[in-house]
């Protein structure tokens, strides 16, 4: 199973669906904070986080953006920031 990395990123308005969202993140999420995480995710997977994300979202009220970061380009951190880690490692918690 091949992953790629992605950045994911959300703006949602409503307190309680922001804490579901955030939750299902996390579920992917290698990385990140606040609204902007990096996963590794295979097709299926990058299927099934859009799915259980649309199914939580308001599409009148709220955003989701997901972006294929290149993985020949090396990731540039600065200050505290902590490189993505390896695509064979996936944290489910």
């Amino acid at each position: 199973m091949s992953r790629q990395l992605f950045l994911v990123a959300y703006d949602v308005r409503h307190p309680r669906r922001l804490q579901r969202v955030h939750q299902v993140l996390k579920d992917y999420a290698c990385g990140g904070q606040k609204s902007a995480f990096e996963c590794y995710l295979s097709a299926g997977e990058l299927r099934e986080l859009i799915s259980r994300i649309d199914q939580i979202m308001d599409a009148e009220e709220d955003s989701f953006l997901v972006i294929r970061l290149a993985s020949r380009d090396a990731v540039e951190t600065l200050g505290k920031a902590v490189k993505p880690a390896d695509e064979f490692y996936t944290y489910l918690g």
